[in-house]
């Protein structure tokens, strides 16, 4: 109730208190009761997992949707897109990036009046506007002895219910009450502390646990003249239950530690299993540790995925650090999500390919782990190159453009030797540098590439040159000199039956010769892309099938356009706005061309807060930018600049879903 209060009139709210006290659940709880007051939603950013502070805004982007696909800085984009939003934004577990995180919501809350924060940190901003709420520990009875009203008291009933999850049937009563209470005194009314020794039930009867708790936190104060203060008391509770647990199940305790935002039980047998813990003890001993509250389930899809609460994975990483093991678990760690990589690299195309990059999405923090330890550990950089530019398809399908030149620059200037993974490096590099117009960077590491790949004789590279290459020299307004590298790299993919190197080239040479005023030959072009994606590879057949769509647009086939593009928005990932968003444009230009201006304009507007969170707009891309002012100049002239400018606007209001149910409304309704 407090922290709603504060969050009516204050823009500002940190949840500060030690750790395990709650803070979280509080700010989820307070999350959803407000929901209803922010019509632009409620969005929880976890920064546990996030290590870097550079990569925060990133962070902040991938929770909103924001699909920004320019070279501008971060916080603008995010400044921008939140100008006329009404939000709250829930930042958890900031204390790590404390001096990040102040800079960002300062820059927000000016950018954008209606929004609030509401954080969770164990120390605070100290920026201007901050209002803390300290989260206290739970209400205890006082001692020296419990009465029957002790179950009123938050304390007690947390141990209550989760000792009655544990072990069904238990229930506080005269005999145990004040044994109960005198362990959540023990505990200093710590939420996280309580649960971890409620749990224990199952094994012991609560006498026992107190007088454990006594034994062992007397022998940690042993020589002090005071008690555990309260800031240790957490960690004295985790540290009995790390004692409490057998050597396999505190092995698998630290080692999981190393999972950043969870991981599956596959991940967890790969890495975790050694010579002293066999891979098939692996199911047993994660839900051992499940059944203690060490583990969290969560259900994801087809697999369960574990994690652990941001202290408990703390105490993890202290033990698996003072093991001297720590190096060993880290490579093993990369060497999972290196696989990973790679796995779903080579599905490209195939029936797999939206598995693999959902999971390449799920995993992302431990990717990002996986990168860091490959860039800061001695030795380990060649392998971080490899995974950088393995993730290719992923950067660009996820439109994390920023975030993977940020590990690739990163990663090259680590590993200077010549080598095939460098100068594969090198054409994704600079490829994210061309979609961000950055195209002086561009052409520098094309040229690097194109030179070493030439010393090698690696064939894959020299295609790619040739292709990012005509691809920055189309963005440089020369269309025909584009499309006769690309034509140069198509011949070269051919030739050393490279795949998905010829399935890219002929998606944009689709687009290009299409500008060209070639538009049969570019549905030759697309239909031949098309039919390189498995009917079942929804990532890369939408993609295929909208440059198929354009081009059929463009020599007057209406209705083949309507219809290719119609299935992109049926088979189209939610989360791949660019797609989506190049389809509601095509869509909104065949209706212009029908007549239907009202509705043409509603779909412009349907498509605008789509354009504006990539960073881009249609009238500033070549391939879109002449049917775009033609539809849109049809439209005002039909309706007259006002009915246009409410159409515009109703189609502005529509959620994204919304937006594709009436998008797929028949052209004629």
């Amino acid at each position: 109730a407090k922290a709603e209060r504060l969050l009516s009139t204050a823009r500002l709210v940190t949840l500060t208190g030690v750790a395990g006290v709650g803070k979280t659940r509080l700010a989820l709880r307070v999350a959803a009761q407000l929901h209803e007051r922010f019509p632009d939603g409620v969005w929880l950013i976890e920064l546990a997992a996030l290590t870097d502070d550079k990569l925060l805004p990133q962070a902040v982007a991938d929770v909103l949707g924001i699909q920004d696909q320019s070279a501008r800085p971060q916080l603008d984009v995010l400044s921008d897109h939140l100008a006329d939003k009404r939000l709250l934004l829930v930042l958890d577990n900031c204390e790590h990036l404390v001096d990040a995180v102040a800079i960002l919501v300062d820059r927000l809350l000016g950018a954008a009046p209606d929004l609030r924060v509401l954080a969770t940190s164990r120390h605070v901003f100290r920026t201007a506007g901050e209002h803390l709420l300290e989260v206290a520990p739970l209400p205890m009875p006082d001692l020296p002895r419990a009465t029957g009203r002790s179950t009123r008291y938050a304390a007690v009933r947390l141990f209550a219910e989760r000792a009655a999850t544990a072990l069904p049937g238990f229930r506080v009563d005269a005999r145990n009450r004040d044994t109960i209470t005198r362990i959540c005194h023990r505990l200093d009314g710590i939420p996280l502390a309580i649960e971890l020794a409620a749990v224990r039930v199952r094994a012991m009867p609560v006498h026992q646990i107190l007088r454990r708790l006594d034994d062992y936190f007397e022998f940690l104060a042993e020589g002090s003249r005071t008690s555990i203060p309260r800031l240790r008391t957490l960690h004295a509770t985790i540290d009995w239950s790390f004692n409490l647990c057998s050597v396999e199940e505190q092995h698998i305790w630290a080692r999981t530690s190393e999972f950043i935002g969870g991981f599956d039980l596959d991940a967890a047998e790969t890495v975790c299993a050694a010579d002293d813990l066999a891979s098939h003890d692996v199911l047993d001993l994660v839900a051992s540790l499940v059944d203690k509250s060490i583990l969290t389930r969560m259900d994801s899809g087809a697999k369960a995925r574990y994690r652990m609460l941001e202290p408990i994975r703390q105490y993890g990483q202290e033990r698996l650090t003072s093991s001297v093991r720590r190096t060993t678990i880290q490579v093993r760690h990369r060497d999972h999500y290196g696989r990973l990589v790679g796995n779903a690299e080579s599905a490209w195309l195939g029936p797999d390919e939206l598995e693999w990059f959902d999971r390449l999405r799920c995993e992302h923090a431990n990717l990002r782990a996986a990168l860091e330890f490959c860039l800061t550990a001695s030795g380990e950089e060649r392998a971080g190159l490899e995974i950088g530019a393995a993730l290719w398809t992923y950067w660009f399908l996820s439109c994390s453009h920023t975030e993977g030149r940020y590990w690739l620059d990163r990663a090259l200037e680590a590993n200077p030797e010549p080598s095939p993974t460098r100068a594969k490096a090198l054409w994704v590099d600079a490829w994210l540098a061309v979609v961000q117009a950055d195209t002086p960077a561009a052409l520098s590491m094309v040229e690097e590439s194109r030179r070493l790949a030439q010393r090698l004789g690696d064939g894959s590279a020299l295609g790619h040159t040739a292709r990012v290459a005509g691809l920055a020299t189309f963005f440089q307004n020369d269309v025909p000199g584009g499309a006769t590298l690309l034509e140069e790299a198509l011949t070269h993919f051919r030739g050393i039956s490279d795949r998905s190197g010829v399935w890219i080239t002929l998606l944009q040479l689709a687009g290009m010769t299409a500008i060209l005023g070639d538009p049969e030959r570019a549905v030759d072009f697309g239909e031949e892309c098309v039919d390189l994606s498995h009917i079942r590879a929804h990532l890369s057949r939408s993609w295929a099938l909208w440059g198929l769509a354009i081009s059929r647009w463009l020599i007057g086939d209406r209705q083949g356009a309507s219809r290719l593009v119609r299935e992109v928005i049926r088979i189209n990932q939610p989360s791949n706005r660019w797609s989506l968003v190049h389809s509601i444009e095509i869509l909104a230009w065949i209706t212009a061309a029908e007549g239907q201006y009202r509705r043409a304009a509603q779909l412009l507007g349907a498509a605008d807060p789509i354009w504006r969170s990539t960073g881009v707009l249609p009238a500033t891309l070549r391939h879109l930018a002449p049917s775009h002012h033609r539809c849109e100049q049809q439209a005002r002239q039909s309706l007259g600049d006002e009915t246009f400018t409410v159409a515009f606007r109703e189609g502005t209001r529509l959620t994204i879903d919304e937006a594709i149910v009436y998008a797929l409304e028949a052209v004629g309704a």
